[in-house]
């Protein structure tokens, strides 16, 4: 037992409620379970109660075992003074004055089970024989808030790149476009290059790019092993990704110009115009270029019509072809566009691979059938 899985299965009532005795012998009746509580203090706030008949409303703390209360030093804080219950895995002696609710013995084995499992599995994802249980509306849902989480993690990025270039946006922008042109596996690096060779650089010398192609490769070569060349596609190698860079910068138009004003994300993607540069690496670009600074500037602006475009260009794109995406499909997940697959990224990278099963809306579902 873990005490995340506890406050899993006290916050959505997951055990036996019937006949519930406190471990003084006195009856007990949950009205609400209360609000989980992430700060400093008890597990949930404003819970509500009947002990012995009487109601009680306040905090509920949880522990694996009782004796945690006086190992955590609760008898000594002042925050835990309040405390109207303690729920707890196992007895082994707590403090006398509180009443206890034990759960050991009222929680389904098949959901510690299903549980312990999935903190084991080595699939692709820990729930990936179960996901076809999954109603379309709970994917639903949880794809559009998982989309929004990435985007406010995006968002961050580009504040913070906002902050180390004095609230430039097109430098911002140049510094995005290179990075996601050099991903996946050089996107920092090429960052990196952006970063030692302005924007104002490539727009003043804009009809010279064998000149601002010498300029980007002397700098990628400056950084040594940072860039990695083996191994990779012809389409993706270095060298040519710069080229194409320098292409795109070709036109003296600035693009963070064209992000805002243009409407549709096709009209977009037509303009990115280098030789070589396919579909997906035009996806990319708008993907994880565009779509964060169209959504970031609408954000500390307060614009929601530029943050609303950023969203529609993510429905109106195909999605990304990778192997992790690949391997949802084969699961049977549905990836209709970029939202959806942006999503699914957000999905792996941040709930399965760290076993967030209990924070996940698709964890919840199944644990709860």
């Amino acid at each position: 037992m873990r005490e995340d899985l506890l406050q899993f299965i006290w916050r959505y009532s997951y055990f036996n409620s019937s006949s519930l005795l406190t471990e003084a012998g006195e009856d007990l009746r949950v009205l609400s379970p209360g609000m989980l509580n992430t700060g400093a203090g008890p597990d949930f706030q404003d819970a509500r109660v009947l002990i012995g008949g009487v109601l009680h409303e306040g905090p509920v703390e949880l522990h694996i075992k009782a004796s945690d209360w006086n190992r955590h030093g609760h008898s000594a804080d002042g925050n835990y003074r309040g405390v109207i219950l303690h729920v707890v895995w196992e007895d082994d002696g707590g403090p006398a004055n509180l009443p206890v609710l034990v759960l050991q013995h009222r929680v389904s084995k098949l959901l510690l089970g299903q549980y312990e499992g999935w903190m084991r599995s080595q699939l692709f994802v820990p729930c990936a024989e179960q996901l076809h249980r999954v109603q379309e509306a709970v994917w639903t849902v949880w794809k559009d808030r998982l989309l929004r989480q990435r985007l406010r993690q995006r968002l961050l990025l580009v504040r913070r790149l906002l902050e180390q270039n004095r609230q430039h946006w097109e430098e911002t922008t140049w510094w995005m476009m290179a990075r996601s042109l050099g991903l996946p596996a050089n996107g920092a690096a090429f960052e990196a290059v952006a970063r030692s060779v302005p924007v104002r650089l490539m727009v003043r010398h804009r009809l010279q790019p064998m000149r601002l192609k010498a300029m980007l490769v002397e700098q990628a070569g400056l950084l040594g092993g940072a860039i990695r060349r083996t191994g990779m596609r012809p389409a993706h190698r270095p060298e040519k990704r710069l080229a194409q860079l320098v292409q795109l910068y070709s036109t003296g138009e600035g693009w963070f110009a064209r992000i805002k004003e243009t409407v549709d994300a096709e009209e977009l993607l037509d303009s990115l115009c280098a030789e070589g540069l396919g579909a997906e690496a035009r996806r990319s670009i708008l993907i994880n270029a565009f779509v964060p600074v169209l959504f970031a500037y609408g954000w500390l602006r307060g614009e929601p019509a530029l943050r609303e475009k950023a969203f529609r260009w993510l429905n109106e794109v195909t999605a990304e072809k990778n192997s992790i995406i690949i391997k949802w499909q084969r699961l049977g997940v549905g990836v209709m566009n970029a939202a959806d697959s942006q999503s699914l990224l957000e999905l792996k990278k941040h709930y399965c691979d760290d076993r967030r099963c209990l924070d996940c809306a698709i964890g919840r579902s199944l644990l709860g059938r």
